[in-house]
């Protein structure tokens, strides 16, 4: 029986699900299997599964039903002791599993290990660092604040620790990996490899519609976990819908400027600042930028947009004599 199962799920990712699958089979520990679940794709993601010989992998087909149930169906075929999932999109890191592995083995308590995240593009090219949070033990009250772990494709969990605490919910759209975290949480210690290990692939030029969509999901998340909390956390609930619209500002203004990513983000900034005014005079030059961006993409056609974009950001780079 292979100590860890890794878990992809997969719908249409021919473009990336090679470069995955290849981060995960030079991982510096090797004892582990690597379930592929194909979620109906209808491009070449399944003849590209096919050319990939490797006695590690297993690939299953279904109809498609969507990313939490896609991973409930990889928890289902999974035979090791501990589970991880990556994203068909996303990369680790060789030394990823290795390094997680051994943090849990010398934290017996813990049933959840967790890496550092960072941003990359649809070209594997590094985009931004993450938050790079390190938190140990009980990790609830940080979780609920916002979700450091960042990704669907970080953590290794002990799979008993799954079993106890139910599927990934299958009504969630978007949002049910930070779902999944919270109720882990709030029954289990987690235990920090205070390293980047985990490159999440962010489209630059993703449609405003999945940004909303995301909006709508998360909010769903924050409810749902704020009526389990006790008393003495619901005054984290403020924080963790602010930092959620402050996260979206960044997701809705990535890429190329258009009018519809900009009114988007333009409604996430206001909701930031409107919750909490100090980030203006905390983050001056960070939330003058973004503000400058979003009038931008409102008022200028795309092409003019990007073009005064580009100018000034380069004239931000000419040192001054």
């Amino acid at each position: 029986m292979p100590v860890i199962s890794v878990i992809i799920p997969v719908y249409n990712g021919e473009k990336t699900i090679q470069e995955t699958i290849e981060s995960v089979l030079n991982q510096t520990f090797s004892d582990f299997e690597l379930i592929v679940i194909n979620d109906g794709s209808t491009d070449s993601t399944l003849s590209i599964l096919n050319r990939i010989q490797d006695p590690r992998l297993k690939v299953f087909s279904y109809p498609n039903v969507g990313l939490a149930a896609t991973r409930n169906r990889g928890i289902a075929r999974a035979n090791g002791e501990y589970i991880s999932f990556i994203d068909a999109d996303d990369l680790w890191t060789a030394d990823k599993l290795e390094a997680q592995l051994k943090a849990l083995l010398e934290n017996p308590d813990a049933a959840v290990a967790y890496s550092w995240t960072d941003s990359i593009d649809e070209s594997s090219n590094f985009l931004r660092p993450g938050a790079h949070k390190t938190v140990n033990g009980n990790v609830y009250s940080q979780l609920l604040a916002s979700n450091f772990l960042a990704s669907g494709s970080n953590p290794l969990i002990r799979k008993q620790a799954l079993e106890e605490i139910g599927k990934f919910d299958e009504s969630l759209t978007a949002g049910e990996d930070w779902d999944m975290w919270l109720r882990l949480a709030a029954r289990f210690h987690f235990v920090a490899v205070p390293e980047p290990q985990i490159l999440y692939r962010q489209p630059l030029n993703s449609m405003s519609a999945n940004v909303v969509r995301q909006e709508s999901e998360c909010l769903k998340v924050i409810e749902r976990a704020f009526e389990r909390s006790p008393a003495s956390l619901q005054h984290l609930k403020r924080e963790s819908i602010t930092n959620i619209y402050e996260y979206l500002i960044f997701r809705a203004i990535e890429g190329s400027p258009n009018r519809s990513k900009s009114l988007a983000a333009a409604r996430y900034f206001w909701k930031t600042i409107s919750r909490k005014p100090s980030v203006l005079w905390k983050r001056q030059r960070l939330m003058a930028i973004l503000f400058l961006k979003i009038v931008t993409g409102i008022l200028l056609p795309p092409q003019q947009a990007e073009a005064f974009l580009s100018r000034l950001k380069q004239f931000s780079r000419t040192p001054v004599h």
